[in-house]
């Protein structure tokens, strides 16, 4: 059961990540948009709601990890959703990519793989 628990874990994460990248998406502004522009063009894009979505789905199923598992255990898996970001950024969406980031998000796996063997 905690196999389990801990795979839904890392899938609630690549959840939040595919929600990040799909608001990144859909949040692209119109031209000299001022703050109400950009969120009437939020409220109407599909991508934006996508994302949305994905967190809605995602914070369902991190209900029943918490249910399953400790949070000292659990939370520092969100974690890696930054390591996931930074790379489909830099992959998916051209983001630029930098050896400063891949070094900090080395660091956060050598946590998480830290917190991960003591449990």
């Amino acid at each position: 059961m905690k196999t389990i628990a801990l795979a839904l874990a890392v899938f609630c994460v690549l959840l939040s990540s595919a929600a990040q990248l799909a608001l990144k998406r859909g949040m692209a502004p119109p031209p000299g948009s001022d703050l109400g522009g950009t969120y009437a063009h939020a409220l109407t894009s599909p991508m934006v709601w996508l994302g949305l979505g994905l967190y809605g789905l995602s914070t369902l199923l991190w209900l029943w990890v918490l249910s399953r598992l400790d949070v000292s255990l659990a939370y520092p898996l969100v974690s890696l959703g930054f390591v996931v970001t930074m790379a489909a950024g830099v992959l998916w969406l051209g983001e630029p990519f930098s050896w400063l980031r891949v070094a900090a998000c080395t660091l956060i796996v050598a946590g998480v793989t830290l917190l991960a063997l003591e449990a």
